[in-house]
């Protein structure tokens, strides 16, 4: 089936651990490694016809939804999303369109985290301004 007519379910909606038909799945060859999730985040705005309300019960229903915050900006939420592959990461973003009644202001996908615990070195051609003022 195309990805782009995947249902809720097909995207996740069933426990980790079954087949989908309650069947336990046998451990991968690979178990033990970190799975990669990609993640977005989503910039929205409500449409004239779409209340709040709407747009926070559908996203306790979705399951690719991971945080939301509202937003006092040009937008009126930003919404985090997760997903094992890019095509259901797709699929949440334009279900957001279709489903929930909003506009897509901006999606953001996520490439990596940002390491804040350790300060930056200083390379002895960077300029000046480039190192850390703690």
């Amino acid at each position: 089936m195309s990805p782009w007519r995947m249902t809720r379910w097909e995207r996740g909606n069933v426990s980790p651990d079954t087949d989908g038909d309650g069947d336990p799945i046998e451990p991968a060859a690979g178990v033990g490694t970190p799975e990669r999730r990609h993640e977005a985040l989503v910039s929205v705005q409500l449409g004239p016809s779409a209340p709040g309300s709407h747009l926070v019960e559908y996203l306790r229903h979705e399951p690719c939804a991971v945080d939301a915050w509202w937003i006092a900006a040009d937008v009126d939420a930003v919404v985090r999303l997760s997903a094992n592959s890019m095509t259901v990461l797709h699929r949440a973003v334009a279900d957001l369109r279709l489903r929930a009644g909003v506009e897509v202001v901006e999606a953001n996908y996520i490439l990596r985290a940002l390491d804040l615990s350790r300060p930056a070195e200083r390379r002895d051609d960077a300029p000046v301004w480039a190192v850390s003022a703690a």
